[in-house]
């Protein structure tokens, strides 16, 4: 086993406070106008006393991966988190709980558990940013998301100004979203996730995953294996970050796949009749999850599809919007996004939804 450091034993150096700038230094985007104040903190406690100098607004911001900030940039306070570093918290033989603070970059996470032989987060390698956006977003791939191994979050409630620890199960953990998602009362500080002990995957789940790998859906494979197979996916569709390839200065998927119910699923059906069987995933409670890359290129935006002044759909996956001159703006970023939301709206019925967070722009 790797050794893990401490997770409190890393501070913020004078090397890492930031400077006032463009945010969209900081966002996988390369989008975003100027803050009123830039803040790095680096440890839990800095986080907090960041939070409760600041005045109104503050924006936290980690990895930047799975944000949208407008051109004018945001009036107040961004607090970069800037924390590392994992430790165990409990163990047996079967299983490992570990703490994992917000600013520790998720695919070095999931690098470390694959290789300490820890089952539960292999499918969703190569995504970037941090761990603590991970229960914010829900964050899922390949049939995996973080809910089903994390066991809590800890928090700064800002309403209270006290340290909490929320268990999973009062996280409201849904597709791509929680309690946490669209509300600013949480900072969140660490993560706990309880993994598995072991040299293989979960069943694999995903069609496209086992494909990849050369076996059936339900089959577990050997960690690394799935790992690189999801790494290679990924790559192929332009959603691992590469400084040398345009298609990547995006926050991967701009839309989440919609989810309807049963007689508006049947209604979109008759709708897309002419043009096959529409991938979809039955769902709890009689709902249906069907494929927004299907319905942006039946739409008539493909892959590379241009947008205004240097936006354009990727050239590798319809889903991700992307900066590809590195200068374009958000407003023409957005529009793209609207037109790609009114036609699918316009020719199936079925509402397009951003699957990133908005910070001083509107879609």
């Amino acid at each position: 086993m790797k050794d893990v450091p401490d997770a409190y034993a890393q501070s913020t150096t004078d090397a890492d406070r930031a400077i006032p700038g463009p945010l969209a230094s900081y966002t996988t985007l390369r989008m975003g106008g100027p803050a009123e104040r830039i803040v790095a903190a680096g440890t839990v406690d800095e986080i907090i006393q960041a939070v409760r100098a600041a005045a109104e607004p503050v924006l936290i911001l980690a990895g930047g991966s799975n944000v949208v900030i407008g051109d004018e940039g945001f009036p107040g306070t961004v607090v970069l988190v800037r924390s590392r570093g994992l430790r165990v918290l409990a163990e047996d033989a079967g299983s490992v709980t570990v703490r994992v603070e917000a600013g520790e970059p998720w695919d070095d996470l999931v690098a470390t558990t694959v290789a300490n032989g820890w089952a539960g987060l292999e499918c969703l390698s190569g995504i970037p940013g941090s761990t603590g956006a991970t229960p914010i977003q829900n964050v899922g791939a390949y049939g995996q998301e973080v809910a089903e191994t994390i066991t809590g979050v800890e928090v700064y409630d800002r309403v209270e100004d006290t340290r909490q620890w929320i268990p999973a199960a009062d996280c409201g953990f849904a597709y791509r979203g929680s309690i946490f998602k669209y509300r600013d009362r949480w900072v969140v500080l660490s993560v706990d996730f309880r993994l598995t002990r072991s040299p293989l995957s979960g069943p694999v789940r995903y069609a496209e995953l086992a494909r990849a790998l050369d076996v059936q859906v339900g089959d577990q494979v050997p960690l690394a294996d799935a790992r690189s197979a999801v790494l290679r996916l990924r790559a192929g569709k332009g959603m691992v970050l590469d400084a040398d390839d345009p298609d990547t200065r995006s926050v991967g998927s701009f839309f989440t796949n919609p989810v309807l119910d049963a007689a508006t699923y049947e209604l979109f059906r008759e709708r897309a009749a002419e043009l096959g069987e529409p991938p979809a995933w039955p769902g709890s409670d009689g709902m249906v999850k069907v494929s927004a890359a299907w319905l942006i290129d039946k739409a008539g935006f493909g892959k590379g599809h241009p947008g205004p002044a240097g936006v354009a759909i990727s050239g590798k996956h319809t889903l991700a919007l992307t900066n590809r001159t590195g200068t374009a703006s958000t407003a023409d970023l957005l529009t793209l996004a609207r037109e790609i939301r009114d036609k699918v709206e316009t020719s199936f019925g079925v509402s397009l939804h951003p699957e990133p967070v908005l910070i001083n722009c509107t879609f």
